[in-house]
């Protein structure tokens, strides 16, 4: 167990082999995000970033209904313009935490996503979801809109008309949908979602570290400037690569027909 986990009253934190697994633990109200679990969110997130044993993060929900079923209602209903429009920039900014980690996340959905639920998990790198999940940004049947960067990732991610119809109709959409739109980058059985999950990350930090952590920020900054300059800040993350360690090793490996020792330099 993390020494975070200790400290953390709404999830649960562990590490183990380079994977830190971090797992929202309010399964009575469907893993629903209010302030306490958007705070040990953002605790979580920065122990993993800080940590250089962490090769990678797995973020899941505890119980078999739901990752996050969205925010909590409760709280929602008692917030003013000024307080929902703060508590929007701060889970914005957790989520960005999550998203330019520098290490890959992979959404492990396990049932219910859901608002910030759906959210979330479009701010990790991969999202695998079980067979029976929900997808959805119902903000609008309670009179609000996507707060936590729905209205920005979703039409990113699956363009802007299907976003538009999900974000303004509100619409709850099977995991099978949500696969068809690229939404999701697989489902699977339950049974198989977390050793997936530890499949896909075992494969991607088996590759230079510091690769992984440029071509990550290179993918992410390209989305927000021309394509031009995603050209440009290609080329010399491409430039810095070639600097390291691990580009010798890598070559070098290639060359001599053997499985390269990457160490992040």
């Amino acid at each position: 167990m993390s020494a975070t986990g200790s400290t953390l009253q709404n999830i649960l934190c562990e590490k183990k082999g380079g994977i830190a697994y971090v797992t929202l633990n309010r399964p009575k109200v469907l893993n629903a995000l209010n302030t306490p679990t958007w705070m040990d969110l953002r605790t979580a997130f920065e122990d993993a970033r800080a940590d250089k044993s962490v090769r990678g993060v797995i973020l899941t929900g505890a119980g078999d209904k739901a990752f996050i079923a969205g925010a909590d209602i409760s709280e929602l209903a008692h917030v003013d313009a000024f307080e929902a429009e703060e508590s929007s920039r701060f889970g914005q900014a957790v989520l960005d935490l999550i998203e330019n980690l520098g290490k890959p996340v992979i959404a492990a959905i396990n049932g219910f996503a859901l608002g910030g639920g759906c959210e979330a998990a479009m701010a990790c790198t991969i999202r695998i979801a079980v067979e029976h999940a929900k997808f959805g940004q119902p903000e609008v049947k309670l009179g609000l809109l996507p707060g936590g960067g729905g209205t920005q990732r979703l039409p990113r991610l699956v363009g802007k008309g299907r976003a538009l119809q999900l974000i303004l109709s509100g619409e709850m959409i099977s995991a099978q949908e949500a696969y068809r739109i690229g939404l999701v980058n697989e489902v699977v059985p339950g049974a198989d979602l977390i050793g997936r999950a530890e499949a896909i990350l075992k494969q991607i930090t088996s590759n230079a570290p510091i690769a992984i952590k440029l071509a990550l920020d290179a993918a992410n900054k390209g989305l927000e400037t021309s394509q031009s300059e995603g050209f440009a800040l290609e080329a010399s993350y491409f430039g810095i690569c070639a600097a390291t360690e691990d580009k010798k090793e890598g070559t070098s490996a290639f060359l001599e027909k053997r499985a390269p020792q990457f160490h992040g330099r």
